[in-house]
């Protein structure tokens, strides 16, 4: 089983980038699905959650209204769209999938996770 992540890179503070991450050897279309990052020198911290049908979401308050989770579990990915960013967003974004239909926002609650993209943001 392996979630891939992809899609991070440069942007200028104010741009847009969007991040996904691909599974395979299983399909995850009835996990909870969600994004974390990781800053340098600071914790893990949980970013946006989306239940399995991907009709719920649920996001940290310093990214509310600028990003946004969705999946295709058709395509058994999902994929984060980052708007407005800010230098603070700046991290390793890490993909995840957790038994369960609800949304989870704990780390614990997941049980994959993909390896991680990082996300630079200029000033």
């Amino acid at each position: 089983v392996q979630l891939q992540a992809s899609g991070g890179g440069l942007v200028q503070a104010g741009g847009s980038l969007g991040v996904s991450c691909a599974a395979s050897g299983r399909t995850f279309s009835s996990y909870a699905r969600g994004w974390f990052r990781q800053a340098p020198g600071k914790e893990r911290e949980f970013v946006a959650a989306i239940n399995w049908s991907g009709g719920t979401t649920y996001y940290a308050d310093s990214v509310k209204g600028r990003f946004t989770i969705s999946r295709d579990n058709a395509k058994n990915t999902v994929s984060l769209q980052m708007n407005n960013l800010k230098p603070e967003d700046t991290a390793v974004y890490y993909c995840a999938a957790g038994r369960g239909i609800g949304l989870h926002v704990r780390s614990y609650e997941y049980d994959y996770w993909g390896q991680g993209t990082l996300v630079t943001v200029s000033s």
